[in-house]
């Protein structure tokens, strides 16, 4: 697995994209798979989503990263403990990175020195996983100093940058150093079937290669775009193990898979019996036909908070069109994002927006963003035409829209909630807290869609909800108001009675509708709510909304750093404040915790997993 890359940045999918004669080896002796998503937009969600084969939002995972680790839902174990009831010796070099707690008997092995060349027994198969930083995002902080003096072997001028980036030469030069790395990525891979072939293990090995989301570059990692969710797959198939195979080598497979289904497909070529409870279905395997595998044309992404920053987004393609729901609209793609802009490109990005010189479709990334968008990802592969509302295109645009809420309800999306309640109430064990909320959840979804309908018809809905009992209808009511800005301006009293709500999160909703609309200073309210929780969650959650306005309203809303006397500190909160006070790009220094050769025989009966 390497880190942070989509499929734009290699020839062996996208045109422009670097050369890699090692994983394009492997393709000729295996297949690629040309329509693979990784359906979390980062780290930790989509490696937990791969390790529990279910959907984050469903289970409580959906968050990078994390405050508090959610538990594998009941009767479910992460899947190589599978592989290892089964026989399998399964090792880890060595991120794992979850969202959920990983109990007890999932590695015989998870370190930096882990091998399967470890194994006590060498004719024990193997499941071996290991990752790969060197095309982290990290690896494109380089300083200015690095930026002027240290060229890339790939030439700037020959890239071909994305429709939504600035042609500058910063751009083009972190885009160039960008495909170096995926050259060192291709580099390994090759180092590492060499292994394989040098321990007699190759053509009883199966090797996935895959990026673990997409990346690198500004609207890549982090969010529900193509370039965020689109990850290169390439699995070479072993010569002793073909019949487990769904084509002949060196076939491109079109239909859709996710990573929610790497880990049943897994356990399909293993022989090992699925658990029941999981969201994934294997596309490899005794019984698994090319047929039904081109035939999935459905792929589904979510996006979150991603470290201090929040967002609520969800993503379904199907086929060609790529439908994205955004439920808070207003929040502009830009907000800050402590790590994300430690790039220089983002910085520059920036720079050139709030000086006024980027055009569409450059701008878009620090606008307020639509409430639904429609791509082709065919014609338009960097998403920056918005086909929702064109005509034409109507129909499609009602499927996809329908299809998605049947998912959300259907799951049911634990995020419709927002994070300080999940954290409060549904972490002990949140698929039976989805079960138990179904149909309020389900409730949430339609009365957040009433962001779709012209104001006129949406607006007794929005009225009947911010007088609602339930807590989360007000809080959804606002989010609906939010997203109508000034059409909602006849709602202001009933807003500012939720000024004084008996919930925070209502409040900071209310103060966010009132001060986009100028009717109030929000950041007085917001900042006492900082200042008075106890809660690091709902803290956060309020300074996601205090940056926004900072950054976003000219000198309307100025804060400093004085104006706070919060409760809680360290984590995202800390990165908030640091913002605040002047300091854009510190380090960035995380725990994971809270906010705070002997030839294989060919007869074996089990094929080995890489």
């Amino acid at each position: 697995m390497s880190e942070d890359n989509s499929i734009h940045y290699l020839n062996h999918f996208f045109p422009g994209g670097a050369k890699a004669p090692n994983i394009e080896a492997m393709a000729k002796q295996g297949l690629t798979f040309d329509n693979a998503f990784s359906n979390g937009a980062v780290c930790s969600v989509a490696r937990t989503t791969l390790a529990t084969m279910c959907y984050g939002p469903r289970i409580g995972t959906q968050f990078h990263r994390r405050y508090q680790l959610a538990p594998m839902p009941d009767g479910l174990e992460m899947f190589p403990a599978y592989l290892r009831k089964a026989g399998y010796y399964t090792t880890n070099n060595s991120k794992k990175d979850y969202n959920a707690i990983e109990g007890k008997g999932v590695w015989d092995v998870s370190s930096n020195r882990a091998s399967w060349r470890n194994r006590p027994d060498r004719s024990q198969p193997f499941f071996y996983m290991e990752s790969h930083g060197q095309s982290h995002e990290s690896s494109l902080h380089f300083s200015r100093a690095v930026y002027e003096n240290e060229k890339t072997l790939t030439d700037p001028m020959s890239i071909q940058l994305a429709d939504c980036f600035p042609d500058t030469p910063l751009f083009r030069y972190t885009h160039a150093r960008y495909h170096d790395k995926m050259q060192v990525i291709d580099g390994i891979v090759g180092r590492t079937i060499g292994k394989l072939k040098e321990d007699g293990l190759l053509e009883d090995t199966f090797v996935f290669y895959f990026g673990d989301h997409g990346g690198v570059l500004p609207r890549g990692k982090g969010y529900a775009y193509e370039s965020g969710l689109h990850v290169p797959l390439v699995v070479r198939i072993p010569a002793n193990f073909k019949h487990l195979a769904i084509a002949p080598r060196g076939d491109r497979i079109e239909g859709a898979v996710e990573f929610v289904d790497f880990g049943a497909t897994t356990l399909q070529l293993a022989g090992v019996k699925l658990p029941n409870g999981i969201d994934g279905k294997p596309f490899l395997g005794e019984g698994v036909t090319k047929e039904s595998v081109d035939a999935r044309q459905e792929s589904f992404g979510y996006a979150d908070r991603f470290d201090e920053k929040y967002d609520l987004v969800r993503s379904i393609r199907v086929g060609d069109f790529h439908y994205i729901r955004c439920y808070q609209p207003y929040l502009p793609d830009g907000l800050m994002n402590i790590y994300r802009y430690k790039m220089l490109a983002y910085q520059e990005w920036r720079k050139l927006f709030d000086a006024g010189k980027l055009q569409s479709p450059q701008d878009q990334f620090f606008k307020a963003k639509p409430v639904e968008m429609l791509f082709h990802v065919k014609s338009d592969p960097y998403e920056v035409r918005n086909l929702a509302g064109e005509p034409g295109h109507n129909e499609t645009l009602r499927k996809l829209r329908v299809k998605l809420n049947e998912r959300l309800k259907a799951m049911p999306d634990l995020s419709f909630f927002p994070e300080s309640h999940l954290v409060q109430q549904a972490l002990k064990n949140p698929v039976e807290f989805g079960r138990q909320n179904k149909g309020r959840i389900g409730d949430l979804i339609e009365l957040s869609d009433l962001q779709l309908l012209p104001f006129a018809k949406a607006r007794p809905g929005i009225e009947a909800a911010l007088q609602s009992n339930d807590t989360m209808k007000r809080y959804w009511g606002l989010m609906v108001c939010l997203a109508f800005g000034e059409k909602a301006k006849a709602l202001v009293p009933a807003a500012k009675s939720r000024l004084d709500d008996n919930e925070w999160i209502v409040q900071v909703r209310a103060a966010e509708f009132l001060g986009l609309l100028g009717e109030i200073n929000p950041q007085e309210k917001l900042i006492s709510i900082v200042n008075q929780t106890d809660d690091s969650v709902l803290a956060v959650e309020a300074l996601n909304s205090i940056v926004w306005f900072k950054d976003f309203f000219g000198d309307r809303y100025p804060v400093e750093r004085s104006d706070f006397e919060p409760k809680v500190r360290g984590g995202d909160v800390d990165d908030r404040l640091n913002y605040i006070n002047g300091i854009p790009y510190p380090p960035k220094k995380r725990s994971n915790g809270k906010g705070k050769k002997k030839k294989q025989k060919k007869q074996s009966a089990k094929a080995n997993v890489q």
